[in-house]
C-alpha cells in the first residue's frame, strides 16, 4: 500500500464510500432550553450534554455572576423566578422593606 494513490472517501480499496450518521444527543432537552433561552427575556439558557443538567445565566449587571442549574426545565424555570424576586427584594430601598405597601381589598356588594 505505500506509494498507490488512495482516493478520498474510501477505508480500502474496493469498498464504496461510508457515511456516517449523524446522531443529535439530547435533542428534546437542547429544544426545551433554546424554548426557555427565546422566551424568558434577561437570561441565557442551554443544556449541558456532559452533565446532561440544564443551565441559566443571568444577562443583566449582578455584583457576582448568577449561575443556576437544575436537572430539569421545570425546576429552572422556578429556580430563576425564585432568583430574580429575590434581588428585586434587596435592591428595594430600606424603607419599601420595612414598611410594605397596604393591601387594598374590595368589598364585594351584592
Amino acid at each position: 500500500m505505500i506509494g498507490r494513490p488512495r482516493r478520498g472517501g474510501r477505508h480500502r480499496d474496493g469498498q464504496p464510500p461510508t457515511t456516517v450518521y449523524r446522531r443529535l444527543w439530547d435533542g428534546p432537552a437542547r429544544s426545551e432550553a433554546e424554548m426557555l433561552d427565546r422566551s424568558i427575556p434577561g437570561w441565557s439558557v442551554f443544556y449541558s450534554l456532559s452533565q446532561r443538567r440544564f443551565y441559566a445565566i443571568a444577562a443583566w449587571p449582578t455584583p457576582q455572576p448568577l449561575i443556576i442549574s437544575d436537572a430539569s426545565a421545570e425546576g429552572l424555570q422556578d429556580q430563576m423566578s425564585q432568583a430574580e424576586a429575590a434581588l428585586t427584594w434587596r435592591t428595594l430601598p430600606e424603607q419599601a422593606r420595612r414598611h410594605p405597601a397596604p393591601v387594598l381589598r374590595r368589598r364585594i356588594t351584592r
